[in-house]
């Protein structure tokens, strides 16, 4: 199991509406792990949203808008950039065919501060707490398919 602390990592701080479906998890994740404020990230994500090219994986009405609260797609070149400049390394926990081997359990997640990488969802661990709107981790069953450690 892991340790649960519910925060919106500084969305009603920032001033937006605290809603239950915000949709901004990548934005949220980001500010904590990272401890940059939550405004000056979402703008960022949002900037980069916008400048986005539309293809067939990333569909009209997701890209090409100044928004991060419909969710940024996280496997484009401009947000592992984005990440990298953060001073954030990718570390990969699921491959083709070879199963789920790392879930969101403190035990199974390296100590320091992670922007996990989840089905349909991103969610920051610091020290094996998870830090998120609400319990993602499935009572330590959801797998991870990786995450971006902060090494600076």
């Amino acid at each position: 199991m892991i340790s649960f602390r519910k925060t919106d990592g500084g969305r009603a701080e920032a001033g937006f509406r605290n809603k239950n479906t915000a949709g901004d998890c990548v934005a949220r994740a980001v500010a904590i792990a990272s401890g940059r404020p939550y405004a000056i990230v979402y703008a960022e994500l949002a900037v980069m949203n916008y400048n986005m090219a539309q293809t067939k994986r990333r569909k009209r009405g997701k890209v090409g808008r100044r928004t991060a609260s419909d969710g940024i797609y996280t496997k484009s070149k401009l947000f592992k950039d984005y990440m990298t400049q953060l001073g954030f390394e990718w570390t990969p926990t699921m491959f083709v065919g070879s199963g789920c081997k790392v879930h969101v359990r403190a035990s199974e997640l390296p100590k320091g501060r992670l922007v996990l990488s989840l089905s349909k969802h991103c969610a920051a661990v610091i020290d094996g707490v998870l830090h998120d709107a609400y319990d993602c981790s499935r009572e330590g069953t959801r797998c991870v398919y990786g995450f971006w450690r902060y090494t600076q």
